[in-house]
């Protein structure tokens, strides 16, 4: 029988009460299987919580709280265990952050920008000073090592399987100097040509489809339900709602279907990075 490892409250907030929620669970004499049940999530699920390495969501910790009688303990933590995990990332991103490495898929949709986990160094130096024009230095760099440091899931040649949908203005309209928009377009193309991401390019002329203007992000995973997040230049929103995930799922798969092939879709990024390497692109 394998020994099981002991966990290290001090390591961090999550590590902590992590272990707290282990020894109420044990001393209940409950095992993992019978703590998840009636939710959403599975026990491999809770046990990555319990070993400080997965942030507790509000609904398990809510759904923890009611089944082992803890008066509402693990979700006032929620919070605590929320700051600890976000570092660098604005506070409402930490629920994606945390999700991205246990993603099975990941499906964006974009019309604004070039997605972050497809960010080069500049794009994302770019992107920050527009949107927070005050950050200091080290602030702005401590942002875009953080968005490097998400990329490097792509490290794993398997997983996760990924798709993105990217409208031609992305393209035509560039955030950079023409040859760091070409080596930005290059980085997306050489990720598609390793076979780690899938691109699609939605057309200037494309069939106009509900919701456009609202960037979309889902995730699936093996052991918790889909998670779609959208966001603005200041806020982010996640649904793990099945049931409302289900409708803006709809919505990206109708993008999908008027965006160009793959194959089309990379030619057309490749072809831009070359228009930028000599003189500003076509519109």
């Amino acid at each position: 029988m394998a020994v099981r490892k002991d966990i290290d409250g001090s390591a961090s907030v999550p590590a902590f009460y992590g272990k707290e929620l282990r020894w109420k669970r044990e001393a209940a004499g409950r095992t993992l299987q019978e703590t998840v049940a009636g939710s959403f999530y599975g026990a491999s699920y809770l046990s990555e919580i319990e070993r400080g390495e997965r942030r507790m969501p509000l609904e398990m910790a809510r759904h923890v709280d009611q089944f082992l009688g803890t008066d509402g303990f693990f979700e006032r933590r929620c919070a605590d265990v929320h700051k600890a995990r976000k570092g660098a990332h604005a506070a409402y991103f930490v629920q994606v952050l945390e999700a991205e490495p246990r993603a099975r898929t990941i499906e964006e949709w974009n019309n604004a920008l070039i997605p972050g986990l497809l960010q080069t160094g500049a794009y994302a130096r770019a992107v920050i000073h527009s949107t927070h024009p005050l950050d200091l230095p080290e602030e702005v760099d401590a942002k875009i090592d953080a968005r490097l440091q998400r990329a490097k899931l792509f490290d794993d040649p398997k997983k996760p399987e990924y798709w993105t949908i990217l409208h031609e203005s992305l393209l035509r309209e560039p955030i950079l100097p023409p040859e760091e928009m070409a080596e930005q377009l290059d980085h997306v193309a050489a990720l598609a040509k390793r076979r780690r991401i899938v691109p699609q390019i939605l057309l200037w002329n494309a069939p106009t489809r509900p919701f456009m203007g609202l960037p979309l992000k889902f995730m699936e995973f093996d052991d918790a339900p889909p998670l779609m997040y959208t966001e603005g230049p200041y806020h982010g929103q996640c649904v793990d709602d099945p049931a409302l995930v289900k409708p803006y799922r709809k919505t990206y798969d109708r993008l999908r279907a008027a965006a160009l092939p793959p194959e089309a879709s990379l030619a057309m990024i490749e072809d831009a990075a070359e228009e930028y390497r000599n003189g500003k692109p076509r519109r």
